[in-house]
């Protein structure tokens, strides 16, 4: 048991390029050769499209290659990882079960692939970690650090393993290190409306235990992901439009580095000016800086009245406008979600709910706060969705069916999984894109899923620009693969052109590197490989993940 401690419009798809091709009619004009009306211009969208394509391309080329970047500078400071050999890894593996015992070091097959492959990832390798270590407390992880690095082991951190981005593969081989014995509630200060907790507590077990404190934890991922995890990869949910991501509800972190050193990022007051911020530094890392094991979270009180409304809509198109019309209103909802007629049928057919469904684009409410402050904030939210041809609003009548209502949103990808037969896989990813843009992306990267012919839905927290596609396929047809990649890496190209990110809660992983470089630049990838070397020089910690390693 743990310990209470009381004290805007429409915009085109096609790039800014493209739609700087204005016609003038003048003589000037006709005498600099340029187009006037009545007469055909060379430079068609399309091949403005393709020189765009083009230039792009060589100055990614020149940039990766120029010798004077930043980006090639960087390496010049780092060696290439030299990793344990076999006689070295089974030193360190008999070094571990003296020190933490026989039984805290597994190097069991069916472990080893629990620990290196994924069936909700949409990239696997063929690679395993060696061995898998089980801990029980801080200590005992910087005796790990400590042994791996004295033999040059790579490191893996591993929390709930519901990762979708090979954020846990071991391309390197090495120790998975599994937080599922540093599972406590340490100290809840109800008073302080902060509780402190190990990694592998999940986050719906927590508010199940603090409930009876009047607090809850608000940021709400997929069923099984556990605090570790959402902190290495800054995850979010359905709750992040009212309440924030992972990073707005850390207070602090016990973190070990890479020679098994233990800091404490800040101490617990709410506001803190001191020093550099290293908690959000770890934050979204992927356990590439350091392995996270004890973690501070805000608490916050739970709302006196909440509902839980459903509405349909007759294209994807009017759903996103709507939700950016509600956002742009200022009306304060606790969760707007989003799913396509695709997903609506596919809740129908996996049976995950109790309640069938219009398989029509659909989206999701909750209201929270003050009885007063529901009831207004539903009736200018039906408003806004009335004059973008939605249907009737349903509300849950009580709790239990507030549940269903709002399972159907939370199942959607075990519902997809749920219809997979042998040989079928599911590709899950997310992008994010400032809210006007939202429903150009979402409409323009329906055509393009539902034109691959295949099996295919749009889901996502609409509220805060963040959507995700996910694609059934056959994985042993490579040409069916190379066409949802392609879908899948269009829509990634498409939210950068829109000056949006290439992941909004999913993370890098081994699968969106190249998107990652696309999206910051070679110098602010060089601040990070610099930060990576300076704490963890052996490039130990979680390799090959959101930065390659020096190659020379």
């Amino acid at each position: 048991m743990f310990r209470i401690v009381r004290p805007l419009s429409r915009l085109s798809a096609t790039p800014l390029l493209a739609r700087g091709a204005v016609r003038h009619q003048s003589t000037a004009a006709q005498k600099a050769g340029k187009p006037i009306a009545g007469q055909r211009s060379p430079w068609t969208s399309g091949r403005v499209l393709l020189f765009t394509a083009f230039t792009a391309s060589l100055t990614y080329l020149y940039g990766v290659n120029d010798a004077s970047s930043h980006f090639k500078l960087s390496w010049a400071n780092f060696r290439k990882p030299s990793y344990a050999n076999k006689t070295d890894m089974e030193k360190a593996i008999q070094e571990l079960k003296y020190t933490l015992g026989s039984d805290a070091i597994s190097t069991d097959d069916e472990d080893l692939l629990l620990h290196g492959y994924s069936e909700w990832s949409s990239i696997n390798i063929d690679q395993l970690p060696v061995a898998v270590a089980y801990p029980k407390s801080t200590e005992e992880v910087a005796q790990i650090a400590k042994t791996c690095h004295k033999y040059r082991v790579p490191m893996i951190p591993y929390s709930g393993g519901s990762s979708l981005e090979a954020n846990f593969s071991a391309p390197f081989g090495g120790m998975s290190i599994d937080f599922t014995f540093m599972d406590k509630i340490i100290t809840l200060h109800a008073d302080d409306m902060d509780v402190v907790v190990q990694p592998s507590v999940p986050w719906m077990s927590l508010n199940e235990q603090i409930k009876d404190s009047g607090l809850f934890f608000p940021v709400d991922p997929g069923p099984s992901a556990r605090i570790g995890g959402m902190v290495g990869t800054s995850c979010s949910g359905t709750n992040a439009v009212r309440y924030g991501t992972m990073k707005d509800w850390v207070v602090n972190l016990t973190v070990v580095l890479a020679d098994g050193t233990i800091i404490k990022t800040r101490r617990r007051p709410r506001k803190s000016s001191a020093g550099y911020n290293l908690t959000n530094l770890f934050i979204g890392s992927e356990g590439t800086l350091g392995l996270v094991t004890e973690i501070t979270l805000k608490l916050t009180v739970i709302p006196q009245e909440t509902s839980v409304a459903v509405v349909t809509f007759p294209t994807i198109r009017d759903a996103a406008a709507a939700a950016s019309k509600v956002m742009r209103a200022g009306i304060p909802v606790a969760a707007m979600e989003i799913m396509d007629e695709v997903q609506m049928g596919v809740i129908n057919r996996s049976g995950s709910t109790p309640k069938k469904w219009k398989e029509v684009p659909t989206m999701f409410f909750k209201f929270s706060g003050t009885k007063a402050g529901v009831q207004e904030n539903t009736a200018m939210v039906k408003t806004i969705a009335k004059m973008h041809k939605s249907g009737d609003f349903e509300f849950a009548i009580d709790a239990a069916e507030q549940k269903t209502l709002w399972s159907a949103r939370k199942e959607s990808l075990w519902s997809m999984l749920a219809l997979r037969t042998e040989g079928l896989e599911v590709w899950s990813t997310d992008v994010a894109v400032p809210l006007s843009r939202l429903p150009d992306i979402i409409e323009i990267s329906k055509k393009e899923m539902d034109d691959l012919g295949l099996f295919a839905s749009i889901l996502g927290h609409i509220g805060d620009g963040n959507f995700h596609e996910s694609i059934l396929y056959d994985s042993k047809n490579p040409r069916e693969r190379a066409a949802v990649e392609k879908c899948i890496h269009d829509m990634v190209d498409r939210a950068l052109e829109m000056d949006g990110t290439c992941t909004g809660e999913h993370g890098i992983g081994l699968g969106k590197k190249d998107s990652l470089l696309k999206e910051l630049g070679l110098d602010t990838i060089g601040v990070m490989q610099k930060i990576k070397g300076a704490l963890d020089p052996h490039w130990l910690m979680n390799p090959g993940k959101i930065i390659d390693l020096p190659s020379s």
